[in-house]
């Protein structure tokens, strides 16, 4: 949070004043962090904290994390939950999603948790209102034999297919399944030509083999999708599979018979794979030593607006390499036009190389997370990064400085609040991903966002006490007149150099270099604006009236 809040939070909020080293909650911060409001989810609690680490808004719930959660455009949260369930069980599982107003109150309520089905890891907010779902569904041993398993690869007797499903919200506990799709509808092998998906594998790029296991022992949860996440430009999901160290896209515009075939959609593929990308072991066309991924987590589009729109955004955790560590990757997978993705055959898909990689700049082993966590670009070319396995979210400048750093005070089993100066790794304080909102999100739109105390018990503000007080210049700028008509003026603006105008729903209006002491509203439509005034290291947004 920048200074201008800074201030209002030391006398709005009692917080005892030390002076020795935070060890949980906020333990630096710097001018050039993005203004916002980051969002997680430990034990039953979802907490949406300032940059000082003071909440601003909790939401409690009956089920600990299941585990992705999303603050929506209207203020509502959508939160996955872990059920007590033990029919398919695995790391991630959950069985519960919910749906919470800004207020708390419970809205709706869905299990997807049968001995047959559970939903796990991940779920995501449609643009449409509906949700799309990740679940794993059983294969018995005689049906996995049947699509081309070998026998030996069996140890638990079954198979867990992979499914998407996209509902529409019924009432408060049900739902209308409105597109499916099935990762054993693409399927390829040839171990045993007297069963079905027999086939060349290193010619079937689009079909994933049923008999490769990424040196594991082919038990149920061979896969391991940890995330789903829509790109509503194109049309397609990106999906992650942890345990075969590969993402992959597929194609949402088909209709549920057409995801189960090879043709159809706006691509023309139906649900086979239309990329491919981190192992190409997979599909045979490469070794060990072209692998890129292991057990990657949260890959993603980036959105427009932001540095290297388009391309996809993860956290590579480095799980199963030799030395151990973790990256934040982006990648740009070549097209031959949008959503079209060039492949040779016989060749693996390209990129050969990322377009961005942050390591530990002094020792890459001490940045390692070897389960969940996330990366997330942010407006002022920053990147938020949760080292998930340690609790820990960090935030690094386009130089790749540490700008802020915030550490989970939250026991992730029993939801026990660790006393500031307590050593953080006594404790699993596991957090599976933090995504971060500008204050110009459409949900912050005439809501009380006064921070409250921090999350750690007797905790302090001292990071954010000793920012540089130059952040008191842009702090300050005075806008008049707010409501405008046509000219906005800006005094005291000597650090200002560019500026970003949204509207209410987050679309950017215009972007562009401050030229004059003014800004010119007259060709804008009446109504509801934030604007994010520049300088060389800090932001800060107003909200401006255009009657």
């Amino acid at each position: 949070m920048k200074k201008k809040l800074l201030l209002i939070c030391c006398f709005l909020v009692n917080i005892p004043f030390t002076t020795s080293q935070n060890t949980v909650g906020t333990i630096s911060i710097t001018n050039a962090v993005e203004e916002g409001y980051t969002l997680f989810t430990n034990h039953t609690e979802v907490f949406l904290i300032n940059n000082c680490g003071q909440v601003v808004k909790q939401w409690t719930s009956d089920f600990p994390p299941g585990n992705a959660v999303y603050l929506l455009e209207n203020g509502n949260i959508l939160r996955a939950g872990r059920t007590s369930s033990t029919d398919i069980t695995f790391g991630g599982q959950g069985g519960v999603i919910e749906l919470f107003d800004w207020d708390g109150i419970l809205l709706w309520r869905y299990f997807y948790d049968t001995p047959q089905h559970r939903q796990h890891h991940d779920v995501f907010p449609m643009p449409n209102g509906n949700i799309l779902i990740l679940a794993a569904t059983v294969m018995t041993d005689t049906e996995a034999i049947q699509a081309g398993r070998d026998p030996n690869s069996l140890p638990d007797s079954e198979l867990y297919n992979e499914r998407i499903i996209e509902v529409e919200i019924v009432g408060f506990n049900q739902a209308n399944i409105v597109w499916e799709w099935n990762i054993n509808d693409h399927l390829v092998q040839d171990f045993d030509n007297t069963k079905d998906n027999f086939g060349d594998v290193s010619a079937s790029p689009e079909k994933l083999d049923i008999n490769f296991l990424n040196g594991g022992s082919g038990g149920a949860n061979w896969l391991h999708i940890n995330s789903i996440q829509y790109y509503p430009n194109l049309d397609q999901i990106v999906l992650s599979s942890r345990n075969l160290s590969e993402i992959w896209i597929i194609d949402h515009s088909t209709t549920t018979a057409e995801a189960a075939t090879s043709s159809g959609g706006t691509y023309g593929k139906g649900g086979d794979l239309l990329y491919r990308w981190g192992n190409p072991q997979s599909y045979r066309q490469g070794t060990e030593i072209d692998r890129r991924l292991y057990g990657q987590h949260y890959p993603h589009f980036i959105d427009d607006g932001l540095n290297d729109a388009g391309k996809i955004i993860l956290f590579n955790n480095g799980n199963g390499r030799n030395p151990s560590f973790s990256e934040a990757f982006i990648i740009n997978p070549p097209t031959d036009a949008p959503g079209v993705y060039s492949y040779t055959p016989d060749t693996a898909y390209g990129p050969l190389s990322t377009d961005y990689n942050y390591l530990d700049p002094i020792n890459p082993q001490d940045f390692f997370s070897n389960i969940l966590s996330s990366a997330q670009r942010l407006p002022n070319g920053n990147t938020l990064i949760c080292e998930g396995a340690n609790g820990r979210l960090f935030e690094i400048d386009t130089n790749e400085n540490l700008v802020w750093e915030y550490i989970s005070p939250v026991h992730n089993i029993s939801g026990l609040i660790l006393t500031q100066e307590d050593d953080p790794g006594t404790i699993p304080n596991n957090t599976f991903r933090a995504i971060k909102y500008t204050p110009d999100y459409p949900a912050f739109l005439n809501r009380d966002l006064t921070p409250g105390n921090v999350i750690e018990l007797n905790g302090n503000l001292n990071p954010c006490d000793n920012l540089d007080v130059n952040e008191f210049e842009i702090a300050n700028i005075s806008l008049y007149p707010n409501p405008v008509i046509d000219q906005l003026y800006l005094s005291g603006s000597s650090e200002v150099n560019s500026y970003i105008l949204h509207d209410v729903l987050g679309n950017i209006v215009r972007e562009k270099m401050l030229d004059a002491q003014s800004i010119n509203f007259s060709s804008l439509n009446s109504g509801i604006y934030f604007l994010r005034l520049r300088s060389d290291n800090s932001s800060i947004t107003k909200k401006i009236i255009k009657q």
